[in-house]
């Protein structure tokens, strides 16, 4: 338990100076206050004279200077308690902020393969919940169980120098305190962290049935998803009540050891001030030690009950801080500069694990200029061939190079500025079609923005909105239609310029019409730069410099359109469905002429004679 919530206090090492200043004030604070009682014994011992009980006179100037020092004292309690309380929040702030940040940035630099096992909502429960279990630790617990330590010694030591056998007493009874404290911590502790892993579990619950708010609906599935939601949020009411029953179960435990610690004081005080062993003034004075161990005292089961919530706060939080990303950028790395653009896998082979390969011997080598296509049965690898070369992933096996520098020797960030994807799961932010656009270049300027709608083919699309280029396209941009959100993200990669393209399978959201513009509009645009095309339909990569056929993660068939076609192989095959009879009839029609005769007519074009989709 001490190590996460030690390692969760060296966040304060930047802070040193609000720390230093947080505990100053907190011990003058505590100093008032515990200098509050010899003033009051002082004014009954010395201000107050009685004989046998009966008031025989008094100091009026020492009965008013104590009231004056004891009003003077409870004012500078209440100021260095305000800075007191105000540095803890302050702390406590700034730790968060350098807590989320860190975490933040952290999920952020991990690779694909941490996020395809991670669920978004357990992310944001880390970044959101545990981080402000943290705060809460951090802002008031630990100056408290500082304070509450602090307190005990010295109490303890001025009620042994005022009298070691009342002393000795009160201080019999802290070894059960600290019995009930370190029982109850241990108890806590796997409550607390099942309690932190539950709400992240009703928070990724929560954010699937949002994201997904739309297919719910379609289903008639609302019933079904607050059930789940419902369970998840009723795990945590279940775990949080556990812990909150040992923690009150405890309490009158400790209240009632105060209660009868102040009998005891009472009685036992009573017997030695008849013996002339202690005065009045010193009694009451002890009565006041104890009332103001009472605080702290009672406070514990709820301190030791939010330490054990931060520790398993904390652990969670450093299991995603300690994460090493399978994508690592070398120290040495160097920009990659001059991109010409000649790309080639060297015996590249990728898999989860020793035993899950996903592909295997992939040798491919691409040219500057050249257009390659991949081909294959859903699930045969193409897009993870892909992925490796902005190493979302990198290769188990063999190498990625552009220009003969191997990948993982480059710097990351200048890597994916020269390889532009368009994905085939388009992500649009919650802002305006043109930061959607710039947001590869956000310095673009609104001619190049224009310009890079033009040549998706989204231009005349966007004039007719009503606040055009500065309309906003909602959360992951559910205003527009697949093909519309298709083009922003083509027009998004096109405008970094980049001197390697990956399209994966970037026109299957658009309609017959709109892709033949795309297609135009790319094949102006793949001139002189290397360009790699995932696609499901032939007729979108026939005229690839290379065509390459993949399945079950290994290459197949490689080669250009016709003579893949003259092998009768995989390729034929899915030539054979797609496009062999409509080619068959364009042609017979072309040579047969409309009445017949035999007059041939233009030949149509594969997008115009494709009637339909695959």
């Amino acid at each position: 338990m001490i190590r996460n919530l030690w390692r969760l206090l060296t966040f304060w090492k930047p802070h040193w100076l609000a720390v230093l200043m947080a505990y100053t004030t907190l011990f003058a604070a505590t100093g008032f206050q515990l200098y509050l009682p010899n003033v009051i014994r002082h004014a009954i011992d010395d201000g107050i004279h009685m004989e046998d009980g009966v008031l025989i006179g008094g100091d009026v100037n020492i009965l008013r200077n104590s009231a004056i020092l004891i009003l003077g004292l409870y004012a500078l309690r209440g100021i260095f308690g305000y800075f007191n309380s105000y540095l803890g929040e302050y702390l406590s702030q700034h730790v968060a902020y350098d807590l989320r940040n860190a975490l933040y940035s952290r999920i952020q630099s991990l690779s694909f393969s941490f996020h395809d096992k991670s669920q978004t909502g357990q992310l944001m429960s880390r970044v959101t919940a545990d981080v402000e279990t943290s705060r809460q630790f951090l802002s008031s617990s630990i100056l408290r169980l500082s304070l509450t330590v602090g307190q005990f010694a010295v109490i303890s030591v001025i009620m042994l120098s005022l009298n070691w056998q009342l002393g000795v007493m009160v201080l019999v009874a802290l070894p059960v305190v600290v019995a009930v404290a370190i029982s109850t911590s241990r108890k806590l502790r796997p409550i607390s962290l099942a309690i932190q892993q539950q709400t992240g579990a009703y928070t990724a619950v929560l954010q699937e049935a949002l994201a997904g708010i739309r297919v719910v609906k379609a289903f008639a599935a609302e019933d079904r998803e607050y059930d789940r939601f419902r369970e998840a949020n009723w795990a945590v009411r279940e775990k949080s009540l556990e812990a909150n029953r040992i923690s009150a179960f405890r309490q009158p435990m400790l209240t009632f050891c105060l209660d009868a610690l102040t009998v005891a004081i009472v009685g036992f005080g009573g017997f030695l001030a008849m013996d002339g062993k202690m005065t009045v003034g010193m009694i009451v004075q002890f009565v006041q030690y104890r009332v103001q161990l009472a605080m702290p005292i009672r406070m514990i089961g709820g301190l030791l009950n939010t330490s054990a919530r931060a520790e398993a706060a904390s652990q969670r939080i450093f299991e995603i801080l300690d994460t090493e990303s399978e994508v690592r950028e070398k120290p040495d790395a160097h920009p990659l500069a001059d991109v010409k653009g000649h790309v080639r896998y060297e015996g590249v082979s990728f898999g989860y694990g020793k035993t899950l390969k996903v592909v295997e011997g992939i040798d491919i080598d691409a040219r500057p200029g050249e257009t390659v296509a991949l081909l294959g049965p859903i699930g045969s690898g193409k897009t993870t061939v892909l992925n490796l070369l902005p190493r979302f992933y990198d290769v188990t096996e063999g190498r990625v190079s552009i220009d003969g520098h191997d990948i993982r020797d480059v710097t990351l960030e200048s890597l994916r500025a020269n390889v532009g994807i368009v994905m085939q799961e388009v992500f649009l932010f919650n802002a305006t079609i043109r930061d959607n656009i710039a947001y590869g270049r956000p310095g673009a300027t609104d001619e190049e923005i224009i310009e890079a709608s033009k040549i998706a083919r989204l231009h005349d699309f966007i004039m007719t909105l009503p606040e055009a280029y500065e309309t906003w396209v909602g959360e992951r941009g559910i205003t527009l239609s697949g093909g519309q959100k298709q083009r922003v993200a083509i027009a998004r990669t096109l405008l970094m310029d980049p001197k390697i393209l990956v399209l994966d399978d970037s026109t299957s959201s658009v309609d017959m019409e709109t892709e033949y513009l795309i297609q135009q509009a790319l094949a102006e645009l793949l001139k002189g730069r290397t360009a790699f095309i995932i696609a499901h339909r032939i007729r979108t990569i026939r005229n690839a410099d290379q065509i390459i056929v993949l399945k079950d993660g290994r290459i197949v068939e490689q080669g250009k359109h016709e003579d893949l076609i003259a092998r009768a192989g995989l390729y034929k095959e899915i030539y054979d469905v797609q496009l062999r009879d409509q080619e068959d009839l364009a042609r017979s029609t072309s040579l047969a002429g409309p009445d017949g005769g035999g007059n041939p007519q233009p030949m149509p074009s594969p997008e115009t004679a494709e009637g339909g989709t695959d």
